[in-house]
């Protein structure tokens, strides 16, 4: 790595997109993607849109609890 690097050619913002959408990365702990992906082989779905249905219910159930 250099001591000291040239920025004075830089352009700010060059590269942001205020409409750009950022997909995180989540990691299950090994038993949870078991079940996840056993239960989205079940039902010939995506294993994403099984972690969402999940996530969904339990933020209903929790409103429900609050």
């Amino acid at each position: 790595m250099k001591e000291e690097y040239d920025f004075s050619k830089a352009e700010r913002g060059k590269f942001y997109r205020p409409d750009a959408t950022l997909n995180i990365p989540i990691y299950l702990e090994p038993e949870n993607f078991v079940f996840v992906e056993k239960l989205a082989k079940k039902k010939r779905a995506d294993m994403s849109k099984i972690v969402n249905d999940l996530i969904r219910s339990d933020i209903q159930m929790a409103r429900l609890l609050a």
